[in-house]
């Protein structure tokens, strides 16, 4: 009987993570760009978003939900936004932050990106890893990986 082998991973910790947010600031900082707000995808990009906002000194931080990831490596055929959606008009003349934990397929940042757009002045992306694969490359990224991600907030069963 043949064992099929278990894939590739990377496991970041919670201090890699406090490295990675800091290095992702400063790749922001150092570029220009000065957000007027950071837009958080839920879940997986909500410590980044908090992370950025006090790095770079913005208080204006908002959230969008996004579902896409159902599994290890299962997804719904597309990615979905859940209630409730931030107003595109509140963001109307802003720059914006996105900030998601991996770009992985892309497809939901893509899907972020393109609801906000025309509405606000610019609109960057700031994830911790980003897949070679990815359909949309981020601004700012810490790593490049292949690997299935293990983050430390998603990586063990929940409680309840």
């Amino acid at each position: 009987m043949q064992m099929e082998a278990e894939p590739e991973r990377e496991v970041l910790s919670y201090e890699q993570f406090g490295t990675a947010v800091d290095q992702i600031a400063r790749q922001v900082a150092d570029s220009g760009f000065r957000p007027d707000v950071v837009l958080g995808i839920a879940r997986g990009g909500l410590g980044l978003a908090m992370g950025l906002g006090y790095a770079l000194g913005v208080k204006n931080l908002s959230t969008v939900n996004v579902e896409f990831y159902t599994g290890v490596d299962e997804r719904l055929d597309m990615p979905v936004m859940l209630p409730p959606t931030p107003a595109a008009v509140d963001l109307a003349g802003l720059n914006v932050l996105i900030a998601d934990d991996v770009a992985d397929t892309g497809r939901t940042i893509e899907l972020v990106r393109d609801f906000f757009a025309g509405h606000v002045a610019e609109t960057r992306v700031a994830v911790v890893y980003e897949k070679p694969t990815t359909i949309v490359r981020p601004d700012y990224a810490w790593r490049t990986t292949d690997a299935w991600i293990d983050f430390p907030w998603s990586s063990t069963p929940a409680l309840a």
